[in-house]
This record gives structure tokens, sequence and C-alpha cells, in this order.
């Protein structure tokens, strides 16, 4: 069956439970051996087949019991209550991995990785991401806040900026790495402070990262 053509491009914020750096970008297990996070995404330029997308945000929660590859997950999707019919449609064919070659995009990995996917949320997304001092912040009122800000060195209190690129990524090519907090309220709970958080210009399609 032929794949519908799909492009998003535009700022991610990310925040998760493990300690900055996060050990799964480099192969390695989850600092406490689970997998609980925040993400949300601003498409400053993107499409589905011929539905615009540009200027759409979307958000989602997750939660796994273990390192993501082993499975068992849950996802929350929320899509920018703004969309019209067709671009939630297009939206949530993206994040569910569908029309994406296998492996290809954190979105079909992730879902791949989870036994229940919560039925999707409409609603207001506040976004902002600033990739030069990492103050960041996705809000999706009554469900979930994330806030991001530089990593601070112990000692002197300076922020201490750090950039990580991948080759193979799935997600992005490089990223900020920023110090994240996130709270939920909604299906999944979440609640961190102080943990890892990344902000990275996302370009990608269903074929990966355009590089």
């Amino acid at each position: 069956m032929a794949h519908t053509d799909w492009m998003i491009r535009g700022p991610e914020i990310a925040s998760c439970n493990c300690s900055y750096g996060c050990p799964c970008q480099f192969n390695a297990l989850p600092t406490d051996g689970t997998c609980r996070a925040a993400v949300g995404i601003q498409i400053d330029k993107g499409h589905y087949g011929k539905v615009k997308l540009d200027g759409l945000r979307l958000a989602a929660t997750a939660a796994w019991p273990g390192p993501i590859h082993m499975g068992h997950g849950e996802i929350q999707p929320i899509v920018d209550e703004r969309a019209t019919p067709e671009q939630r449609e297009a939206l949530l064919k993206i994040m569910s991995g569908q029309d994406t070659e296998p492996g290809a995009t954190f979105f079909q990995v992730f879902v791949s990785m989870c036994d229940k996917v919560h039925t999707p949320m409409f609603k207001k997304i506040d976004f902002k991401a600033d990739m030069k001092s990492c103050d960041g912040h996705v809000s999706v009122p009554g469900v979930v806040e994330v806030k991001t800000e530089a990593i601070r060195n112990p000692v002197t209190g300076q922020p201490h900026h750090a950039k990580v690129s991948l080759r193979q990524g799935f997600e992005y090519a490089e990223a900020e790495y920023a110090s994240g907090t996130v709270k939920s309220a909604g299906p999944i709970a979440l609640n961190t402070a102080g943990k890892h958080a990344h902000m990275a210009m996302l370009h990608i399609t269903g074929r990966g990262i355009v590089r």
C-alpha cells in the first residue's frame, strides 16, 4: 500500500524522568529503570499529503515500566484544538506511526512500544522554545505542564549549555540539553523537577530525519 507523503519542521521540547543527558540517548538503560516523559512540538512548516499543517502544535505524555525498547508502555496523544477535522486526522496518523517506515521516526518507535494508546485529546497547547537560553514551556491546561531552563553549574550557578548530535537518531540530528520540570494531571501521571530535557529543531518525514 502506498504511503501518504508527509513532513513536519519546527521546534520540539521533551522532558523525562532521567538525569541530565538521558542514558537512552546513548543506548544505555534509563536512570531509574523506567521512562516517563512529555513532549511538545510546534509545526512551523508541515503537510500530510495535500493537508497543510503549518502553525499547528501537538503534544504527548508517555510512560514505560522499563526501557522503551522493552515495550508495554502507554501514550496520551494531544492535538491542537485549532486543527480542522482533516488536520486532526493527519496529525494523528503521523503521531501513530502510520505512513512511516519501521523505526524511521520516534512517533513510530514509541507507539510500537506501547500496549495502550489513550483516546486523543484536542486541547489548547501553549508552546515557547528559546534554543539559545534553553527557556521553554509546553502547557496544556488541566493536562500537562512542561518547563525548561538551562542546566546550572552547581558551584557558580551559571548556565551550563550542552549540545548532543546523533548521526543515526530517529528524533533529531542535534539537540540542546536542558533542565526540565513536568507535572501532569492527565491519564499518565508525571511529576519531575530538575531532570533531563532537550530542545531540538525537528525536520522529519515518513522516511526519517531530513539531514
